[in-house]
């Protein structure tokens, strides 16, 4: 058995390496860049990917590292065409096993080693299963079943996640740990009025403008925000919807809403917005709206925050956890509430204010240096056992 500083610890980062990545993609990359050196100063940190990353994963040369120590972390690349994780993982695991593997955003392979650790990021399939398509909710299901059943210890992004976990699927409150993600430390308000101009012009965007930023599909509750827009246009006729994302399951129905209404010309759907873009995008904003239907966490919450945005967003799962006091929450089934919502925001700046003031001071609860430890002290239990 190895000891505690002497283990060899394997994580799949295959999610880590997106060049346009998301949420559950971002959540990897930036835990195992937080991660890795704090790991490596006392284990060999393997990281398996299936292709070879663009970016460096391993930051090395930062974090803690003990004296005279040198950062030992290899990168395996293991292509294969399909079920990576089930067959080229599982092989992997069965050739050179680690002494603990880690899965930050995907699912555990069938052949693992003794000691396993999983982040489950949300359950909005099982609350929410019409904003899913059958085939995806039978796979979350049954991939998330097995994930907390095989699993030695299970990380959470919230309370919440952590309770719903606990309810559909029994499992014991001990073997789950809640840690929260951090957010993008290089995004802050953008003051500089042309470097927003420019950011606009790029993506097509006139005057005024109500932000949302996320995948477009049914979960994210955006039909029932572009109704609530359409019914604030009347005192506000300049102003602009900007739902900025890549386009998910049944976007084309989001998008015909906007039709429906008469508000197409009213309504953007710019596409993926470039991480070098979107500090200057949410700084521009009027007010970033994200009244999802469901969220394990939400990083767009904490991304208005960190650019000075006043926020909305909703009443539901994770999302009053995450914006803690920093943002004005609504029944994100109830239209009247959303516009109510937006029409407050717009008009009341001294709230607005507030709201902004209140989201800063909120930010100082997520890390991912924090995030880092906490899931070091999770591994550093696991290797004891």
């Amino acid at each position: 058995m190895p000891t505690t500083s002497s283990a060899t610890i394997g994580i799949d980062a295959s999610r880590a390496v997106s060049a346009a990545p998301t949420g559950t993609e971002a959540y990897s990359a930036h835990l195992i860049r937080a991660l890795a050196p704090r790991l490596a100063s006392t284990h060999t940190l393997r990281l398996y990917c299936r292709e070879t990353p663009p970016f460096a994963l391993d930051a090395r040369g930062s974090g803690p590292q003990s004296a005279g120590s040198e950062a030992a972390v290899e990168t395996r690349v293991i292509p294969f065409p399909r079920l990576w994780t089930h067959l080229r993982l599982s092989w992997e695991m069965v050739r050179h096993p680690p002494d603990l593997l880690f899965v930050p955003a995907h699912v555990l392979p069938v052949v693992r080693p003794r000691r396993t650790l999983v982040t489950v990021h949300d359950l909005g399939y099982l609350r929410f299963p019409e904003a899913h398509p059958a085939s995806q909710r039978r796979y979350l299901e049954m991939s998330t079943r097995w994930n907390v059943r095989v699993a030695t210890h299970i990380l959470v992004d919230s309370e919440a996640t952590r309770d719903a976990i606990i309810e559909a699927y029994d499992v014991p409150a001990q073997k789950l740990t809640v840690v929260y993600p951090g957010y993008e430390p290089d995004l802050k308000p953008v003051r500089d009025r042309d470097e927003i101009e420019r950011v606009l012009r790029r993506y097509n965007i006139p005057g005024d403008y109500v932000l949302f930023v996320g995948r477009i599909q049914p979960r994210k509750n955006l039909t029932r925000l572009i109704e609530a827009f359409s019914r604030v246009l009347a005192d506000h006729p300049n102003l602009m919807l900007v739902l900025a994302g890549p386009a998910g399951w049944l976007a084309n129905p989001i998008q015909a809403r906007a039709t429906a209404l008469g508000v197409e010309d009213k309504v953007i759907f710019p596409g993926y917005v470039a991480p070098k873009d979107k500090a200057a995008l949410i700084s521009g904003a009027r007010l970033f709206a994200f009244p999802s239907l469901y969220e394990g966490f939400g990083f767009p919450v904490l991304e208005a925050q960190a650019c000075g945005t006043p926020l909305l967003t909703s009443t539901t799962s994770s999302l009053p956890e995450v914006a803690g006091k920093g943002g004005l929450l609504v029944d994100p089934l109830n239209v009247e509430a959303i516009a109510d919502g937006l029409r407050r925001l717009l008009n009341d700046e001294a709230l607005s204010a507030r709201l902004v003031a209140r989201g800063f001071e909120n930010l100082a609860r997520f890390s991912w240096d924090v995030a880092a430890r906490q899931v070091q002290a999770v591994i550093t239990d696991l290797l004891r056992k």
